[in-house]
């Protein structure tokens, strides 16, 4: 869907929503926007997190990684299709770059 997302499988209660979040890998800390919850578009039924670091372009694959919510943009909703969800993420996007100061 064009946002490569580092997905990890949750066990605690965190309250679904999409967040502006950082993301630490390695010893390097980088600016992101989290999902948590079950994807409800897609009728998932796994509650887990999907984490997209903004102008990243690795291989996370097998790494430990560490993320903080620092806000909550919305909260998790059902999209009619594909589509509608991608053009609310990249509003998402623009949200978490303005309350970092990136260009968008």
């Amino acid at each position: 869907m064009g946002f490569p997302t580092a997905n990890i499988n949750l066990h605690t209660n965190i309250p679904e929503g999409i967040y502006v979040s950082t993301t630490k890998v390695d010893k390097h800390k980088y600016q992101s926007v989290t999902f948590i919850g079950s994807a409800k578009t897609f009728n998932e039924k796994s509650f887990q997190a999907e984490t997209y670091i903004l102008d990243f372009n690795r291989i996370l694959y097998g790494q430990w990684i560490k993320v903080e919510l620092l806000k909550k943009i919305r909260d998790n909703q059902k999209f009619d299709s594909a589509a509608e969800l991608i053009n609310q993420m990249k509003k998402d996007e623009k949200e978490a770059r303005k309350f970092f100061s990136l260009p968008t």
